[in-house]
């Protein structure tokens, strides 16, 4: 069974749990690699002087950390805290949560196609690891794309497969964003914004979309879909349906694009 990563490489966000803190820095350990040891020193805790480590971790903490350099043959890691943003850390331990979750649900699977979990690996858990790069992916593209998944995997272990997805793993989406700013020199000119954000709205027609303001004149639109292109195709209908309709009021708009997250 080859479930047990080695090492993690240079520049990976991993996730830790804090084990020991001192003065110079903290011990954790990496539980994505069967906890072994790594070591964020005090300078990579935080920006800026830190005074007391303690203000920024603690014993028993989860932490999500960057790979600075990984010495295979000494087994040593060295972990930078300060380099994760926060968006970054959501991710991450998102991910995480959800390749613990498939984890079990491969249990699940070998339990309903009558193998033991070590087997259910050999036979076809690593191998949609290699295809994926992680098994929660691979639930999600057996729910998603079922046809496609039984095109390229092919056994007894699919049935169970496909049917604890479903039970258990809801179809990815895509979800991108982009910034219409939208200016009007009108004496109702909120009004004809309004107007304008409406029209793109409408022009959505009853896809997942959502306009939030972010401080006048800006305003993030956000598509969700199943497929990238399909967001794209409606990520320009909208945007060009509320641009269209203020520009022709006399207002000016443009649009930027933000980058993509899933």
């Amino acid at each position: 069974m080859s479930r047990t990563k080695g090492f993690p490489e240079n520049g990976d966000l991993v996730v830790c749990t804090v084990k020991n803190v001192k003065n110079f820095g903290a011990f954790v350990t990496l539980d994505e690699y069967d906890d072994k040891e790594g070591f964020v020193h005090v300078r990579d805790v935080a920006s800026g002087w830190v005074k007391y480590i303690r203000d920024y971790v603690k014993e028993g903490q989860k932490i999500v950390c960057k790979v600075l350099g990984v010495d295979s043959s000494k087994g040593h890691i060295d972990l930078s805290l300060k380099s994760v943003n926060e968006h970054q850390k959501r991710e991450k331990i998102q991910q995480w949560k959800n390749e613990k979750k498939a984890e079990k649900l491969m249990e699940i699977v070998a339990e309903r196609a009558g193998i033991s979990v070590d087997k259910a690996y050999d036979e076809f858990g690593n191998d949609l690891l290699e295809a994926y790069e992680t098994l929660y992916a691979a639930f999600e593209y057996a729910v998603a794309e079922t046809d496609d998944f039984l095109s390229e995997f092919s056994g007894t272990w699919t049935d169970a497969f496909i049917e604890v997805a479903r039970e258990n793993v809801a179809p990815p989406t895509v979800h991108i964003e982009g910034i219409l700013e939208m200016t009007s020199s009108a004496p109702d000119g909120m009004e004809v914004v309004k107007n304008a954000l409406l029209a793109g709205l409408a022009a959505a027609d009853g896809e997942d979309v959502g306009i939030t303001c972010v401080g006048c004149p800006r305003y993030r639109v956000v598509v969700t879909a199943s497929e990238y292109k399909e967001a794209e195709e409606i990520m320009k209908k909208v945007s060009k349906a509320a641009i269209d309709d203020l520009v022709s009021n006399g207002g000016k708009a443009t649009l930027t694009r933000e980058s993509k997250r899933t």
